[in-house]
């Protein structure tokens, strides 16, 4: 019987690293994931289940996404040609690393971000640097091009709107990165839904742009249905490096019905934005609380006394706790739920913060 030292084997790059986790509830009110608080419409999961019975899930799913690229292509006004879809933008993230950047080059992003950029980075042995966010949460194009140009930064990856901050950072300096960074700028756009803002139309005039895009904060967070954005030289070279049939059968048909029928989806987006908004009025109200303004599905707020977190998950809210940035102590993100479940985090809020 074989009996080997497994670590030994697994690169020392990756034995240093914690593996990206989520706390979880198996009952209670969970508001820590950034997703949709509401199902999909019934006519979409009629759809659904009606062409359960058609598929064939003994064949193999259509390798490029053509149905799934025209809807999107419709929605967007883009080219099929410039789309890559993804298991979930995480996948999009790591090709463009696989694709872009030998071992050891650098990527960029601002801090604090979402964390896969500085997770993904480091498994492909590749060297994540940050540049800091100011007290507003925002950044100065200047000295992050300075950053960017020390390290030679293959890749800068901007968050628009911000992860865990919930904001979108100043277009105007955005702007001077694209048209002064030489090297490539991706704007992940994966909560555009919720702030109608987007560098979309900038691919026409710069070829150093790519825009990421997801489906899971707008409902299909169980499919894992991401997108990407390319100029169609760099779409083509990912190509070489996406795994065939990355996105399963189920998820490229429902992701397309969702697209192409978007009324629905529209107005349950326009249900959380009002519930956002009343969400940040109830807790500018609370002493003891900073929430600060977003731009998306979730709030960034800090509380002035330690354990609050924990208090609500005994209560069964669970939030994001994001404490163990230096940044962030005692910040949480809490994403916006429905009237009912927002109700239940403030009472139980108001009771542990006071």
């Amino acid at each position: 019987m074989s009996h080997i030292d497994l670590m030994a084997l697994v690169r020392d790059k990756v034995k240093g690293l914690k593996a990206y986790q989520v706390e979880n509830l198996d009952e209670g009110t969970k508001l820590h994931a950034n997703e949709n608080p509401y199902p999909p419409s019934p006519e979409l999961l009629s759809k659904i289940f009606q062409r359960l019975d058609e598929l064939e899930l003994n064949r193999y799913p259509d390798s490029d996404c053509r149905n799934l690229k025209k809807a999107i292509a419709n929605r967007t006004g883009v080219s099929t040609e410039q789309i890559i879809i993804g298991n979930g933008s995480d996948e999009l993230i790591q090709y463009l690393m696989q694709v872009l950047c030998d071992e050891g080059e650098t990527i960029a992003f601002p801090d604090p971000t979402f964390a896969m950029y500085g997770i993904t980075a480091q498994c492909l042995g590749l060297k994540p640097v940050s540049f800091p966010l100011n007290n507003n949460w925002d950044f100065e194009a200047s000295s992050a091009l300075k950053i960017l140009a020390e390290h030679k930064a293959r890749i800068v990856f901007i968050s628009y709107p911000n992860n865990p901050t919930g904001n979108c950072f100043s277009a105007q300096e955005i702007q001077q990165v694209i048209e002064q960074f030489e090297g490539i700028v991706v704007l992940d756009e994966a909560y555009h839904d919720f702030a109608g803002k987007t560098f979309l139309k900038q691919m026409e005039k710069h070829n150093n742009l790519v825009v990421l895009r997801s489906l899971s904060k707008i409902g299909l967070a169980g499919l894992r249905v991401g997108y990407g954005i390319f100029p169609v030289l760099l779409a083509e070279q990912i190509n070489k490096v996406r795994l065939p049939y990355n996105s399963n059968s189920v998820s490229q048909w429902v992701a397309s019905e969702l697209l192409n029928d978007f009324t629905p989806v529209q107005n349950q987006i326009h249900s959380i934005l009002e519930e956002r908004d009343r969400l940040m009025n109830e807790l500018s109200k609370l002493s003891g609380i900073t929430a600060y303004p977003s731009n998306s599905n979730f709030i960034l707020f800090q509380a002035s006394k330690d354990g609050v977190f924990d208090n609500l998950k005994a209560n069964g809210i669970l939030l994001r706790n994001l404490s163990s940035h230096p940044r962030l102590k005692n910040c949480l993100r809490i994403t916006v739920g429905t009237k009912q479940e927002n109700d239940q985090f403030l009472k139980q809020l108001q009771k542990t913060a006071s």
